[in-house]
């Protein structure tokens, strides 16, 4: 009896989950985790009424970032708090322009950018250069870099957030926009009902052929065909998405429909135009959430706090588990300490989430060497009793 009531328990709480993505989608750091400078990482906090959803971070994701070339910004933590809407709705009036800044908030409270950097030839302002051309010089291995302002951010598809070379299903959400649609990775069903094979979304922006650009450089080597916005053009019926980079369609968090954003990628995971939302926005923006100063909403409603129960459960004693030597050449030990109980499982993943190395029945106060080879990169450790997440820890191999 007690098996079935736990089953019926798992389908509901799953149903309850995946009917309302926009509390569970967000990576809540719950165990102290730090990223960046020792800055606390992801999601610090998800609040929720019946309306909205406040979102609080750091804007520090929980991958490691840097070191950034010919970009002396440096990383910091913006104390954010953004208001997005449960129930989004078609903007039936004047559409928003994006604008500069964060136009979104990925899935792990790193802001999101557009694909313009600010900046246009020789400042007139007719020919706005493309910040993947000019500025990816910048970006750190996980595509990423920091504004003037300390905050990090992603102009295009974020490498180390989701897996995007797998598309072999229905990419997740990754991030959410202001008019509070969702943003998905690259891969959706071909037809927008829901059917069809899995398939990347393809954009419906061309480069334009031309030989020369009014009032702009003449396209050559320093200024190809593509570093300015300008260069492009939309095609309707060119791709899979309409000229925001999005479309209206059933996804598995949203069955009976939604208009959705994309990221857009090549089929070597390199970032196609115009790289997220682009343009204006499809749906009514919530207010707060734009223009300088922005990101820092006051809460004047009740709400409530919403508990992920797939996020790690925080130890009070940080030194429940240790790791040494770490960084290490792939070879290190592992020693719990406190946790009550015996025989868990740890496991250890590759920075996609693909399961390297497993091993079950570790005991309290047991040293236990572990060898997971010499590809250097970023690995996570996690400890597991029965279903329940205690502790999850970055690994380092740096050879």
């Amino acid at each position: 009896m007690k098996k079935y009531l736990f089953i019926f328990l798992l389908i509901f709480v799953s149903k309850q989950i995946s009917a309302q993505p926009e509390l569970s989608s967000w990576i809540l750091n719950v165990n102290n985790a730090t990223g960046y400078s020792g800055i606390a990482s992801n999601v610090q906090k998800v609040q929720y009424s019946t309306d909205f959803v406040y979102v609080s971070a750091t804007c520090i994701p929980g991958y490691d970032i840097g070191p950034w070339t010919a970009n002396p910004n440096k990383p910091a933590n913006q104390n954010f708090v953004f208001k997005i809407t449960r129930k989004p709705t078609q903007n039936t009036g004047t559409a928003t322009k994006i604008g500069l800044g964060h136009i979104g908030i990925w899935t792990n409270g790193v802001s999101i950018y557009n694909a313009w950097d600010a900046q246009s030839y020789n400042s007139a302002g007719v020919w706005n250069r493309n910040a993947y051309f000019f500025e990816g010089i910048s970006f750190d291995n996980c595509l990423g870099h920091a504004a003037q302002n300390g905050e990090y951010h992603h102009h295009v598809s974020p490498k180390c957030l989701y897996n995007a070379a797998d598309s072999s299903k229905h990419s997740p959400i990754i991030g959410y926009a202001w008019d509070g649609f969702p943003i998905y990775g690259a891969y959706a069903y071909t037809n927008t009902d829901g059917t069809g094979k899995i398939k990347r979304m393809i954009p419906g922006y061309k480069i334009k052929q031309a030989t020369s650009r009014t009032n702009g450089p003449i396209p050559d080597q320093t200024y190809p065909l593509g570093c300015f916005l300008e260069d492009y053009e939309f095609v309707s019926g060119l791709g899979d998405l309409d000229a925001r980079n999005g479309r209206f369609c059933k996804t598995p968090e949203y069955p009976n429909g939604t208009y959705a954003y994309f990221v857009t990628i090549d089929e070597n995971q390199i970032p196609v135009y115009p790289y997220v939302l682009f343009g204006t926005y499809y749906g009514v923006v919530t207010a707060g959430n734009m223009g300088p100063g922005s990101g820092h909403v006051t809460i004047s409603e009740t709400v409530q706090t919403y508990s992920n129960s797939a996020s790690v459960t925080p130890k009070n004693n940080e030194n429940s588990i240790k790791i040494f030597p770490n960084p290490s050449s792939g070879n290190f030990n592992v020693m719990l300490n406190d946790f009550e109980g015996n025989n868990f499982d740890l496991n250890i993943y590759n920075v996609t989430g693909q399961l390297i190395y497993n091993q079950a029945n570790l005991q309290p106060t047991i040293g236990y060497p572990i060898s997971i080879g010499n590809n250097k990169g970023i690995y996570f450790l996690e400890i597991k009793s029965e279903n329940k997440v205690l502790s999850r820890e970055k690994l380092i191999i740096n050879n």
